[in-house]
Formats: structure tokens, C-alpha cells, sequence
């Protein structure tokens, strides 16, 4: 049992807080049965894992271990005291690891792509990847000053989409490149047309901003259109998350009905 914190191995699981730690090894930290197991069946194979006393009250947590040390990747058994200094979390899951960056493919021509442009807080990112992932999205793209999408934040909000969903960090020329031939909806209030009115049936990408600067310059010139969800009671804006989800959700909802039609 590793029972202090300057150990190699501690200490490197500490340094992949820092975001250039991370781009540097091509690695990050997940936390939780369910984040190792999806991560797990999704065919990645930490390259370290950890575990702590609590792991027999976790189901199917020593079962998970077990076929993960059979690809060669032996679990290490911590402390209390340890795990508390590896993890992120307040009260820790039981079991941590280390993964290697995620590379999914987008297909060659998404028909749903998420923009999100200068949002700053790890929740809020974690939260709209959930939902993307949940509204069908094919492509999740990170305009310049975005926060880090392997933030440990970022990760647990996001409940495993980053095994499931295309998530890559561009640049602006590349944006445009890759949204050629696309309807590009900004979320903005001040917008006349409501997200509802738009047809998202087509091949369309959402534009999203950061709640405290809003959308940036090359966001505005790249939309094709502006959208807002109409607002009652007094109320001026959304929290992005719930933005981009009550949208997409929208989007999904027209996509369902017009393959319902279909089949009929």
C-alpha cells in the first residue's frame, strides 16, 4: 500500500492538475467506478489506477480492477490520506486513474456540431458536454480561450462523454474550415428569431459563449444567424449550460419527428 504522498507515482498523478502537465504526458485523471469503468469499455486502458479502502462497498469495483489487471495495468492499493491528496473531489470515489487523451474521429460530415467560444468555467463545459452527448451532438469543437476539456472538473461534470463524443480544441480558420457548407447558429438574447423557429433538420452548428465575455469577434462573423430563447418573467439570460441544453435538446426534438415521418 502506498501510504505517503511523496511517492513517484503520488506526484505525478498531482502534476497532471497543471494543464501543461497534461499536454506534455498526453494524460489525464478520472475519478469514480463509473468514469475508470466507461473508460474501461471504451477500450482504453489506464495507464495507472489507484484504490482505496472503500473500494469493497463499491459493486462491481474489485471485478473492474481485476479485468484491468489482466491487460497490464496492476492497481495500487493507497491510503486514505493519499487518495484525498491525488483526487479532486471533497470526499473521493474510491478508486482514481490515469488515462491517456481521448481521439475520437468526428464523421466526415457531421450533421450537429457544438461551437463553444471563450467559456471559462470547468462545470458549466462539463455539464454542456453531458448534454451534448445526450442531444446527439457528432462534434464538439473549442474555440481559442476555452477552459481545457481534460480540466479533472470539466471530466466529472461531463460523465463520460469524453469517451462517446469528438471533442477537439481548434483554431478559428480551422472552425471555418470545418463548419463549410453549414448553417452556424449564434446563441445570442438579443437575437429576434427564436431557437425553435430554426429548422434543425438541416446540417447545422451551434455557436455558444462564455457567460462572462460572451462570443468573441470570429464567433459574430462566422453565424450565419443569430438565435435567443425568449425570456419571461423578468429574466435576462441563462446559464450557458442550460443555454445550450434547452437548444439542443430543440435540435433533437425536430430530429426525432422528421425520422418518425419518415418511417411512417
Amino acid at each position: 500500500m502506498i501510504t505517503s504522498i511523496a511517492n513517484e507515482k503520488v506526484k505525478y498523478v498531482r502534476s497532471l492538475y497543471r494543464r501543461r502537465v497534461r499536454y506534455r504526458e498526453r494524460r489525464f485523471i478520472i475519478e469514480g467506478i463509473r468514469l475508470v469503468e466507461e473508460a474501461y469499455r471504451a477500450g482504453i486502458v489506464p495507464a495507472l489506477v489507484f484504490y482505496g479502502e472503500g473500494i469493497d462497498a463499491l459493486p462491481g469495483g474489485w471485478e473492474l480492477l481485476e479485468e484491468i489487471h489482466r491487460e497490464k495495468a496492476p492497481p495500487f492499493a493507497v491510503s486514505e490520506g493519499v487518495m484525498k491528496a491525488m483526487a479532486d473531489t471533497v470526499s473521493p470515489q474510491g478508486v482514481l486513474a490515469i488515462v491517456p487523451f481521448v481521439e475520437l474521429a468526428p464523421p466526415p460530415s457531421p450533421s450537429l456540431v457544438l461551437v463553444i467560444d471563450r467559456l471559462r468555467d470547468p462545470g458549466n463545459l462539463g455539464t454542456i458536454l453531458r448534454s451534448a452527448n445526450a442531444a446527439g451532438v457528432e462534434q464538439v469543437i473549442l474555440a481559442p480561450q476555452t477552459v481545457d476539456h481534460y480540466n479533472p472538473k470539466v471530466v466529472r461534470g461531463a460523465m463520460g462523454a469524453h469517451f462517446r463524443l469528438p471533442i477537439e480544441a481548434l483554431s478559428w480558420p480551422e472552425i471555418a474550415e470545418a463548419l463549410a457548407g453549414v448553417q452556424v447558429l449564434l446563441a445570442d438574447v438579443r437575437a429576434e428569431q427564436a431557437y425553435y423557429e430554426v429548422d434543425w433538420s438541416r446540417p447545422s452548428a451551434l455557436i455558444i459563449g462564455g457567460e462572462a465575455y460572451g462570443a468573441s469577434r470570429a464567433a459574430m462573423e462566422l453565424a450565419t444567424a443569430t438565435i435567443a430563447i425568449p425570456m419571461h418573467g423578468g429574466a435576462e439570460s441563462l446559464n450557458a449550460a442550460v443555454a445550450a441544453s434547452v437548444i439542443l435538446f430543440e435540435a433533437a426534438r425536430q430530429r426525432i419527428a422528421l425520422s418518425t415521418k419518415v418511417v411512417l
